[in-house]
């Protein structure tokens, strides 16, 4: 079965309402192989996490690519403090990412999720409609978000205000 957000016109409609500040972009990180962090990771050392290999690179620049075509070539970039987040943002070469800890992972403190989540909410409503928003965060964030299990660097475009439930307009799969 075909979901609506999955229609090209959908697509369409999603695009328009990310360039014109009605959306915001929410991005898992692109590629990074494994499942979570290893043991005794430290988050300001890239060396002791997990990384995004050469397919990830390639893929966050084909998302830069992508949003180019959509004529968003100078989004605000938000993104967790998570190497392979903050890689992804690099790598798209659309603009500097600004860190925000309500989009880092909270993989290994699950009881995190419902205050973070609801953080998260807020901040992205208070955001200002413009420039578009491009948010790179974590499987667990976006699932506790949305309800929707992304693939790495598969985005959702979702309707402002994001309510909870949100109103997802959009489903983009990894370029």
């Amino acid at each position: 079965m075909l979901c609506a957000f999955d229609a090209p016109a959908a697509n369409d409609e999603a695009w328009s309402a990310l360039r014109e500040g009605r959306a915001v972009l929410l991005l898992r990180h692109a590629t990074a192989p494994g499942v979570g962090d290893p043991p005794g990771f430290v988050l300001e050392d890239c060396s002791t996490q997990r990384n995004l290999n050469h397919v990830g690179r390639l893929e966050a620049q084909r998302w830069g690519d992508l949003l180019r075509q959509q004529r968003i070539s100078r989004p605000r970039v938000l993104s967790s403090r998570w190497c392979r987040a903050l890689e992804t943002a690099e790598q798209m070469g659309l603009a500097m990412a600004e860190p925000l800890p309500a989009l880092d992972s909270f993989f290994a403190q699950s009881d995190r999720r419902n205050v973070q989540t609801a953080t998260l909410r807020q901040l992205v409503n208070s955001l200002p409609a413009a420039p578009p928003v491009v948010l790179i965060t974590h499987q667990v964030n976006i699932t506790a978000l949305t309800g929707v299990v992304p693939r790495s660097g598969e985005g959702l475009i979702l309707a402002l205000p994001v309510t909870d439930p949100p109103n997802v307009l959009a489903k983009i799969p990894p370029p």
